[in-house]
């Protein structure tokens, strides 16, 4: 009877427990002085609120799990955010109280300082394209036109005389695969697959797979490039993540924003003097990224292409390779029949 009774008492604690002070959140961030952007050279103010006139001991506050500040009491903390990507910063504080602790969160978002200015082309030249190449990616490799297509069952790896048109290699992907960007960098060519997780390194003169490998993150392949040293590549999303190619492992990545907002499905990218060009999947628009920071620092408008194809199924603009001989880009898209070798005016 008494075990029955002790028991009792022990699940009545813990009912009152449940119920009580214990679930209760006594504090918040005052989200009325959070601003919905910021810039890196500006800083962050945050304020707790006390609904309930706690006494306090101290406040911890950290940005991204790294601690930033301390304090005694209510007043507001700031810190700057010269030192953080672009992008969502992830907000904690920690309020310490009656010998409790609790935890309170909220984030804020940094975009670029730069004002994207609009750019224009001049088309150079017009060449056939294969409106049967749902093109995913496009490189210049030994003076030859590189291409990778995508759609499950006809996904290739090709070699194009971008002149005539006319294929002179192909390679099938297994028909579970959907193929996305390629780069060729230290004598081998990389491709992606859309959401498969896997990619494939094959030699780039003799086309054979020396590795398939899986993404060492839970995202979607799309677009590559590199710069003799790394591999970039987007996911679908405004992240452009920094790959190892000894290792394929991701070492960093950027989010990509305007002065607005992020800049969401990134696709093809090319590497070009410095700059990251990337297509923007549903848009017939390149935006100019600073590859170090994700800022975009201008774009070109190229819908105009679209009034000269034939292909009425014709999909949307994806595609940019940079010919170093020539010092032009070649932009095409998927089932476009045309490929435009163009210059940029600055």
């Amino acid at each position: 009877m008494k075990k029955y009774n002790l028991l009792a008492v022990i699940s009545l604690n813990l009912l009152i427990l449940s119920c009580g002070d214990g679930n209760k959140t006594h504090f918040a961030f005052d989200e009325t002085k959070i601003e919905a952007h910021y810039t890196n050279s500006e800083t962050v103010s945050l304020t707790v609120l006390n609904a309930d006139n706690k006494e306090i001991d101290s406040i911890a506050y950290f940005v991204n799990d790294k601690r930033v500040a301390s304090a005694k009491d209510f007043k507001p903390v700031s810190f700057k955010l010269n030192a953080y990507k672009l992008g969502y910063q992830d907000v904690l504080a920690k309020v310490y109280y009656e010998g409790r602790t609790e935890e309170i969160t909220s984030r804020v978002e940094v975009v670029s300082e730069i004002t994207p200015k609009l750019l224009t082309y001049k088309v150079l030249n017009t060449y056939p394209h294969d409106i049967s190449s749902f093109t995913e990616g496009l490189e210049f490799y030994r003076d030859t036109l590189l291409e990778g297509t995508g759609q499950y069952g006809s996904s290739k790896l090709l070699k194009v005389d971008y002149k005539t048109g006319k294929i002179l290699k192909s390679a099938d992907l297994q028909s579970q695969y959907f193929g996305e960007g390629i780069t060729v960098i230290n004598g081998k060519i990389y491709q992606l697959t859309y959401k498969e997780k896997t990619g494939f390194i094959y030699n780039a003169d003799t086309w054979k797979i020396e590795k398939t490998f899986t993404f060492d993150k839970d995202i979607e392949g799309w677009g590559m490039t590199h710069d003799d040293k790394f591999i970039y590549q987007t996911d679908g999303t405004e992240k452009i993540w920094k790959m190892d190619p000894a290792t394929q492992k991701m070492v960093d990545y950027i989010n990509v924003y305007s002065s607005s907002d992020k800049i969401k499905s990134l696709n093809e990218l090319e590497l070009i003097d410095g700059e990251m060009y990337g297509n923007i999947w549903q848009k017939d628009l390149i935006a100019i990224i600073n590859p170090a920071t994700g800022e975009v620092t201008a774009a070109i408008d190229l819908s105009e292409l679209r009034k000269s194809l034939t292909n009425p199924a014709a999909e949307v603009l994806n595609g940019i390779a940079y010919n170093p001989k020539t010092k032009t880009i070649f932009v095409t898209g998927k089932n476009w029949d045309k490929v435009f070798e163009i210059s940029v005016v600055r």
